[in-house]
């Protein structure tokens, strides 16, 4: 019985770094995600720290990455910066690509 005890601790471990791993890789697609549209706002210094901030804060509205794409989408059109739909979905995916990269090298 000890045998089948230890391998269940250890899929419950593995399975546990993972959620932390991909929670990681969230989080920091989140703050580069956060740079890149305050860069388009016009946001520098401490006020673009301060929007980065508010956006991985944001993904903790809900599950999944709709709390996310709203928070920048509704910013960029509170600005008048255009940008469609599909190339803020395009930037997301193309930093959660970054984000995994970095995380998993140790950056």
């Amino acid at each position: 019985m000890s045998g089948f005890d230890d391998r269940k601790k250890g899929q419950e471990s593995k399975f546990a770094h993972d959620q932390e791993m991909e929670f990681k890789i969230s989080v920091r697609r989140n703050k580069l995600l956060g740079a890149w549209a305050a860069e388009l706002m016009g946001k520098t210094g401490e006020e673009a720290e301060v929007y980065t901030k508010e956006v991985i804060i944001s993904d903790m509205e809900e599950k999944g990455d709709e709390d996310v794409f709203r928070k920048i989408r509704g910013d960029l059109d509170a600005q008048n910066i255009e940008m469609s739909d599909h190339r803020i979905r395009r930037q997301m995916e193309e930093l959660m690509s970054v984000a995994r990269e970095q995380i998993l090298s140790g950056k």
